[in-house]
């Protein structure tokens, strides 16, 4: 039997970037003690989800790859707990900014970086003043017994982002996400319907699926938290709500994950020819 633990943390963020990645590292070893090898912290981890306004000032905080605190702190903790660390970040690569993840190996190195496909904008949530769409196309990298896909919240709603991965060679998916209440909308709780898209993906891709948000109030914005681990049937294996700090673990068994998948039949029964729609942009 072929296995995998993995992990997903949740917590609040303050707006000092090394009070949260102390915050971060502490959960990532407490993930780590319990035999997690893939550990996944939220989106953008490093301070207060910026993005609710738009303010030249903020992207002052974009750093490259190489030279990022949160990139840097992960790899030298990975590498500690010989652990995979998908990492969060804000990216500047010259005049471009990206809101990127960067996959940190067991050996501490930076295995490559993904920059989030699809960017929101709407009230609350205006990356598209702050971030490039991706460059990078969708990734996946080697992991322990398994290929691992990572997406970047608003990822996460599109099956495109999924069933691509999928085709790469992706056993299980992640979600690292920033998500909560709706400034236009006190009364829309988009909480069920985060879930539910992710585990479509689950089920409708026979793929374990492991979620990460944050939670807390920050400037009148609450991220409602809600991280979990779903197995390939899309069963709940692992769960919390929308106020605890912790992590939750899960053992998977990838043998069984590769058998259901062969027998539902999915991909076998692809029509590729019949789908040229999908890629017309209107």
């Amino acid at each position: 039997m072929t296995e995998i633990t993995v992990a997903a943390l949740q917590l609040a963020f303050s707006d000092d970037i090394q009070e949260n990645i102390a915050a971060v590292s502490e959960l990532v070893r407490e993930a780590a003690s319990k035999g997690a090898q893939v550990i996944l912290p939220p989106e953008l981890f490093e301070g207060h989800y910026f993005c609710r306004v738009e303010d030249e000032g903020l992207f002052a905080r974009a750093k490259p790859t190489a030279s990022h605190p949160a990139v840097l702190a992960m790899r030298k903790l990975a590498e500690e707990l010989n652990v995979y660390i998908p990492t969060s970040f804000f990216e500047a690569e010259g005049p471009h900014h990206y809101n990127s993840l960067a996959m940190i190996g067991p050996d501490g190195a930076v295995m490559g970086v993904y920059r989030k496909s699809h960017i929101p904008d709407g009230p609350g949530y205006e990356e598209k003043f702050y971030f490039r769409p991706g460059n990078t196309g969708f990734k996946v990298w080697p992991g322990p017994s398994a290929t691992l896909g990572v997406g970047v919240c608003w990822d996460q709603w599109y099956p495109e982002t999924a069933r691509a991965m999928m085709l790469m060679g992706a056993e299980i998916l992640f979600y690292p996400t920033a998500i909560g209440s709706e400034p236009h909308d006190p009364d829309l709780d988009t909480s069920r319907l985060w879930r539910r898209a992710m585990i479509g993906h689950a089920v409708s891709n026979v793929v374990p699926v492991v979620a990460s948000n944050r939670i807390g109030t920050e400037e009148g914005q609450t991220f409602y938290g809600n991280s979990f681990i779903a197995n390939e049937r899309g069963d709940l294996i692992a769960e919390f709500g929308r106020e605890e700090t912790g992590v939750l673990v899960a053992t998977l068994d990838l043998d069984r994950v590769k058998r259901h998948r062969a027998a539902f039949g999915f991909f076998r029964d692809r029509r590729p020819e019949l789908y040229g729609r999908l890629a017309e942009d209107r």
